[in-house]
């Protein structure tokens, strides 16, 4: 034996709960003097583009011969504490995180340290994931004004010998 009431009824009343909810939310709205309009005014965008760092950088393997330039400057995507743990001999510390955009000052440091270090190129590392901290950072150092920027397709991993620490 069911003690559960009939769907009809189950129907009937969640109907009723749903108008009375419904008419008690569009009197207080009204009521607010700054009340939530019942329609838009203008349309909602429900595909926005993710801005995107841009610019055109070239991927270069881990024995590429720019790695072994005294005309090359370095650049490590990754946090400190990975940067602390390993990085090229010369190379600065550049976080890049996709959630914290690195401020405009370190970048326009960054863009006259390269100047003043007369180099022909800039090499960029991360962490080799993907997306890849390096790939971006390059990106963004490149949409900045900075030439002849790459990044190591891998990352640090790859520079340390196919991911070894």
């Amino acid at each position: 034996m069911s003690t559960q009431p009939p769907l009809p009824t189950v129907l009937r009343d969640a109907l009723l709960v749903t108008a009375t909810v419904s008419a008690v939310a569009l009197a207080v709205n009204a009521a607010r003097p700054d009340g939530l309009p019942l329609v838009a005014g203008t349309a909602y965008e429900t595909l926005v583009p993710c801005p995107e760092p841009g610019g055109e950088v070239a991927g270069i393997a881990s024995e590429d011969e720019a790695l072994r330039s005294k005309r090359s400057f370095f650049v490590d995507a990754r946090p400190p504490a990975d940067y602390r743990d390993w990085h090229l001999p010369a190379a600065v510390n550049v976080p890049f995180d996709w959630l914290d955009p690195t401020p405009a000052q370190v970048l326009d440091r960054l863009a006259r340290d390269v100047a003043a270090s007369r180099a022909t190129r800039v090499v960029v590392y991360g962490d080799g994931g993907r997306p890849d901290s390096g790939e971006y950072l390059a990106k963004e150092l490149f949409r900045r004004g900075i030439r002849h920027v790459s990044f190591v397709v891998g990352g640090a991993p790859a520079l340390r010998g196919g991911g070894r620490k």
